[in-house]
């Protein structure tokens, strides 16, 4: 009989299997791990967008009508399906549109190069004359500034003359069109690119249709490249007719004013106008210069400038923003860095682009998911 103070003995059959320790390392389950995709990654993703932006500055020859031609074939497509719809061929379609554009860009600048030739040639002369001219209007503030310092000279007992200090600058002209030479290079490339896209018509949307095997994910990439498109191509299209408008009014006006070369002075604030803020101020300082070597009389000089700030302003704060849109208008912040960056990438073209682009931007980032941070930060 057993000790009933003993402990109880387990048979070895009864008793549970104890793994062996090197089984038990092998079969338990090691913790899941935490992998960061590569393209998540911050530091991966801040030296893509680096080396990113690094090659378009430096490749810009090539990145710079590509990115004009897509840009342009955004504006022109809505055309192109119109004229589609009237039984046109798409090839026969582009070539339409395209020819239309070209002979109105062409027959503009035949008619406004001799003005504008004329201008450029007498500006260093001109210039001149605007300065005495200024000079006059400022001879009585002048007198009273130099009696001032004339009566704190004495005052102080000090009888050595004040010094005189020259400035000078760097000529106008030469900073707003350095940089172009890429963009006039690459015409040929922009006019053949640009026909190959607008008759290619939904080729690429219908490949990508094709390459993606799900289902899901196909409609919704479609969903997003078509809604994507129609913003962009409403808004460049938009801008573009409010900037033609623009321009029309300015030129009207400089013609009732007496300006001389009105059409060079609309085309000027409608191309410049792409550029916010930098555009109003450079058209209202050469209708300042150009009035004031135009008229004797100073109130007169003053008209024209004064006529077209209210222009751009009636544009800017209520014509732009009713047809555009709240949604589609970019953070002012934005747009200002977004200026200086650009014109540092591309130069004066990538300065008339850098608004659609980053509308652009804006646009595609609000159909995506896991960028409508990106675009909330661009909007206002």
């Amino acid at each position: 009989m057993p000790d009933e103070g003993a402990p109880a003995v387990t048979p070895e059959a009864d008793r549970p299997a104890q793994p062996d320790a090197g089984t038990a390392s092998a079969e338990a389950p090691s913790p899941p791990s935490v992998a960061v995709p590569p393209g998540r990654h911050p530091a991966l993703t801040g030296i893509f967008v680096i080396l990113l932006f690094f090659t378009l500055h430096f490749a810009r020859t090539f990145f710079l009508p590509v990115t004009l031609a897509v840009l342009l074939s955004f504006l022109l497509r809505p055309l192109v399906r119109g004229l589609r719809k009237l039984r046109f061929p798409a090839w026969l379609a582009s070539i339409v549109v395209m020819l239309s554009v070209l002979g109105t860009v062409g027959f503009a600048s035949y008619g406004l190069a001799g003005p504008a030739a004329n201008w450029l040639e007498k500006a260093p002369r001109e210039l001149h004359r605007l300065e005495r001219k200024i000079r006059e209007l400022r001879e009585p503030v002048s007198d009273v500034g130099k009696a001032a310092k004339e009566v704190e000279r004495l005052a102080r007992g000090d009888s050595a003359p004040p010094r005189k200090v020259q400035i000078e600058g760097t000529g106008l002209a030469s900073n707003l069109l350095s940089g172009t030479q890429a963009l006039v290079a690459g015409v040929l490339v922009v006019v053949i690119l640009l026909f190959f896209l607008l008759a290619s018509g939904d080729t690429f949307r219908d490949k990508a249709r094709r390459l993606l095997p799900d289902p899901a994910a196909r409609e919704r990439a479609i969903a997003i490249a078509t809604q994507t498109e129609h913003h962009v191509s409403a808004y460049l299209f938009s801008v573009t007719v409010i900037n033609a408008c623009l321009g029309l009014a300015v030129g009207v006006a400089m013609a009732l004013l007496g300006m001389p070369n009105p059409a060079l002075w609309g085309v000027l604030a409608a191309v410049l106008n792409f550029v916010p803020y930098l555009g109003a101020m450079v058209t209202f300082a050469v209708l300042f210069m150009v009035s004031f070597l135009s008229f004797e009389s100073t109130s007169r000089a003053l008209l024209a400038p004064l006529v077209f700030l209210v222009l751009t302003s009636l544009e800017g704060q209520v014509i732009t923003p009713y047809l555009v849109g709240r949604r589609l208008m970019l953070n002012p912040v934005v747009v200002f860095v977004g200026l200086i960056f650009w014109g540092w990438l591309w130069g004066v073209p990538g300065a008339l682009m850098a608004v659609p682009l980053m509308a652009t931007v804006k646009i595609v980032c609000d159909h995506m998911p896991r960028l409508r941070w990106v675009g909330e930060l661009l909007g206002r």
